[in-house]
């Protein structure tokens, strides 16, 4: 019996834990200013502009023992 209370403390513990967690980082994301957002924003979409192409088939098909070439081929 002692060993269920204990159990059903620690997960009310860990629920309430959660919670704060989880509002603490709500509290952080809306103390961004707008124009903060669009400045983060226009800064990731800057970075995914310089990720370079990603592999053709053709290439994916030149790696042999490659999963996903091995499939390419078959078709």
């Amino acid at each position: 019996m002692r060993l269920w209370k204990l159990l059903g403390l620690a997960g009310l513990a860990g629920v309430a834990a959660t919670g704060a967690v989880l509002a603490r980082g709500e509290r952080q994301r809306r103390a961004h200013t707008p124009e903060e957002v669009r400045t983060r924003l226009r800064e990731r979409h800057a970075a995914l502009a310089e990720v370079p192409d990603p592999v053709t088939p053709a290439e994916l098909v030149s790696g042999r023992g490659h999963r996903l070439a091995r499939v390419l081929r078959r078709r």
